[in-house]
């Protein structure tokens, strides 16, 4: 079974853990790519959603998925999103296409954030880099602090005009490395996420979907 196969079939169950009625975070990458469609397709009634990226929001809104401003809403039931990297103790590091202050902030709101991916996502140990937003304001003084491992990618400014770079370093400790990285007040987000945040990893491998729980 290809990569993709597995991020569909992983999409698909995680679509039938949406209800009607529920309030929705909408992760963004290829694998929630195939999530929104299975959403579509249940033909739910009543829920409400928001979207961690531009792209999620034009793709969902065409499958006549509602998505709203995250403004109007304080809690959601249920996130889902794709990952970069898992380790078998719920480590992840996201933000592979620069969505990772979004993602973590409507992770972080939800009663349930659900992770999908294919089998090539599972690692003993986490790898760099590590994707950063860093604040436009004193974005070389930034930089300077964060020293040579941090390198700025050489793409558009997020929705919320942060500058998307890189910590190429080693991850030893990802806790360690997190605390330090939100340590300086020049960075916005950092891509790693840790297992208290995640609720329950789906992983798509050989035609079958794993579960593994975490919080």
């Amino acid at each position: 079974m290809s990569a993709d196969d597995e991020k569909r079939i992983a999409a698909e169950a995680a679509a039938e853990l949406v209800e009607d009625g529920m309030t929705v975070g909408l992760g963004t990458g290829s694998t929630v790519a195939h999530l929104l469609p299975a959403i579509a397709a249940r033909g739910l009634s009543g829920i409400r959603c928001v979207a961690t990226s531009v792209a999620t929001e034009e793709q969902a809104r065409g499958l006549g998925i509602p998505v709203e401003e995250f403004s109007a809403l304080e809690r959601l039931d249920i996130a889902i999103d794709g990952t970069d990297q898992v380790t078998p103790d719920g480590w992840l590091i996201k933000g592979g296409g620069g969505a990772h202050l979004r993602e973590k902030i409507v992770a972080a709101a939800a009663e349930r954030f659900v992770v999908i991916s294919d089998s090539s996502k599972p690692v003993d140990a986490l790898t760099g880099p590590v994707p950063l937003e860093l604040f436009a304001f004193g974005l070389r003084s930034t930089l300077a602090r964060l020293g040579p491992e941090v390198e700025l990618r050489d793409v558009p400014r997020s929705p919320d005009d942060g500058a998307i770079a890189d910590h190429r370093g080693e991850i030893d400790d990802p806790a360690a490395l997190a605390t330090r990285l939100e340590a300086d007040p020049g960075v916005a987000a950092h891509g790693l996420f840790p297992p208290d945040m995640v609720s329950e990893l789906l992983v798509g491998a050989g035609g079958a979907v794993t579960r593994s729980t975490f919080s």
